[in-house]
């Protein structure tokens, strides 16, 4: 029987995404963007959260994209840099240390204190709330796929038949590792490592193919499936992403 934690999963896994674990991905993180730019925004604990983190590199420009709440976007932002310039920038100025002087030597004091606002600094601009919400529904998604493999036949044979891309191998991997039994386990892998290796072949094939399209005695060959290769194996090497598109 279908659940709130199985239809999603489903959903996924009968689309012609390339990666399942991509399409529940990108489904959370649009999920995320709509509900920062939204009406959670006004909502204090929401703003105390976006006050604190911010948003990564790469979120910021994604909401940066959208075009459905630009005030909104800016007020985050405005109490984003306050939060930021009161916690980092009196600790800045004070971070210059002192010049070596004719009875003051120089001293190695100076570069903890240096490195540590640094480390401060880092951690902050690496703060997410989507990609936090992200990896923890991926987890869970992980974690529903198991239970599913081991005890749905029918979506057993969905996941047999379907590819992932590398750093979502890597993802269901671990999950196996720490919620299947060793005979679940061979199967699960087993599936996994098979639909890898075909992958590779086709991508390792079109690729090459792309490269020898350039050869002018292949000018008049067809390409085949080759003309969007190189997106594919990026989509495969590095998890889908809008950057990776045909377009």
């Amino acid at each position: 029987m279908e659940t709130i934690y199985t239809i999603p999963v489903n959903d996924a896994y009968g689309s012609e995404c390339e990666c399942p674990l991509c399409f529940l991905k990108k489904r959370c993180e649009d999920q995320e963007l709509e509900y920062y730019l939204g009406p959670s925004l006004m909502e204090p604990d929401t703003r105390i959260i976006t006050n604190k983190t911010g948003f990564c590199p790469d979120h910021m420009a994604k909401l940066n994209r959208k075009v459905t709440n630009r005030l909104g976007l800016a007020l985050v932002i405005h109490t984003h840099l306050l939060d930021y310039d009161n916690d980092i920038s009196e600790d800045l100025s004070k971070a210059a240390p002192e010049k070596a002087g004719l009875f003051k030597g120089r001293s190695n004091d100076y570069k903890s204190a240096l490195r540590d606002l640094a480390d401060r600094i880092d951690k902050r601009t690496a703060t997410c709330p989507v990609c936090d919400k992200m990896n923890k529904t991926t987890e869970r998604y992980n974690e529903v796929i198991m239970h599913m493999f081991s005890h749905d036949n029918e979506f057993k044979q969905k996941f047999i038949s379907r590819s992932h891309c590398l750093p979502h191998t890597a993802s269901l991997l671990r999950t196996a590792a720490s919620k299947l039994s060793q005979n679940d386990a061979s199967d699960f892998v087993s599936a996994l490592a098979q639909n890898n290796k075909e992958c590779f072949a086709e991508l390792e094939k079109d690729v090459e193919w792309f490269t020898l399209k350039f050869d002018y005695r292949n000018k008049e060959k067809p390409w085949g499936n080759s003309k969007n290769s190189i997106q594919r194996a990026m989509r495969f090497l590095s998890s889908d992403t809008g950057e990776f598109n045909e377009g």
